[in-house]
């Protein structure tokens, strides 16, 4: 090991070079800090910090209990929240820039009028954006607007600010529905997206209500390869999947 390199960065390089040669491979766990004490001949200090900063980093992460494992590099939406998606490129030290391929105006037709709520032939907006980081496709964004609830949206400079953000302040979200599909990309997403046909794609499908009105109806194509969906959340925090069962459980205990 190069001497002139301080000891903490040598223990994170021979992490580092493990995850990158694919010899520790996505979720699996790594040695524990006492076993890297053991192998490197370094002080439990010096093993402590560097796994702690790539931890921060996003290269491992940690597990209450169970240890310390490789952390997926691809970054994740949180399914739990709307967030703008420059910004969660900003967030990580990406650059963010995108494709404005339409934003038009159009009558509804019988599955689109479905979608938002609204009678057939209504006028409503439609856009198609290819969401970049760092010149990388991650996102292609299929979205109608309601003009009810974001009149404004055909003069909006999506090249300055994302639709998400945009809505977010004229229309604020009061309802969402999420779904998720595992899907096989059409010709037309693949070109986009700039990904081979087969290649397979986390379809987000978000639906959003407004003062009463649904908002925008949007369908967020991601690569599979390049980003994930999930959330982390606290048991506490949500109510219970089964609340006649936990009644149930909590009158049989009081009647004891």
């Amino acid at each position: 090991m190069d001497e002139t390199i301080p000891r903490y960065q040598r223990v994170q390089n021979y992490i580092l070079d493990r995850i990158d040669s694919g010899i520790w491979a996505v979720d699996q766990r790594v040695p524990s800090e006492h076993e890297l004490v053991a192998e490197l001949g370094v002080s439990r200090m010096t093993v402590n910090r560097a796994v702690r900063e790539l931890t921060s980093q996003g290269r491992l992460r940690r597990v209450q209990g169970l240890g310390t494992f490789v952390a997926d590099p691809r970054p994740q939406v949180e399914l739990l929240e709307i967030k703008n998606i420059a910004d969660e490129i900003r967030a990580r030290q990406g650059q963010y820039d995108c494709a404005v391929k339409f934003v038009d105006k159009i009558l509804a037709d019988d599955e689109q009028a479905a979608h938002l709520s609204v009678p057939v032939g209504t006028t409503i907006f439609h856009s198609l954006i290819v969401h970049r980081e760092n010149t990388v496709p991650i996102q292609l964004e299929d979205r109608l607007v309601n003009p009810a609830a974001a009149p404004d949206y055909l003069t909006i400079d999506f090249q300055q600010t994302t639709p998400n953000e945009y809505l977010m302040k004229v229309a604020p979200v009061t309802d969402v529905e999420h779904i998720v599909d595992a899907v096989l990309p059409d010709r037309q997403t693949c070109r986009l997206l700039d990904i081979k046909t087969q290649a397979p794609c986390l379809l987000l499908h978000r639906k959003t209500w407004s003062r009463g009105v649904v908002a925008s109806r949007a369908w967020l194509t991601h690569p599979a390869s390049r980003y994930r969906l999930g959330t982390r959340f606290t048991a506490d925090d949500n109510p219970s999947p089964y609340p006649a069962l936990e009644s149930l459980i909590k009158r049989e205990v009081a009647a004891k």
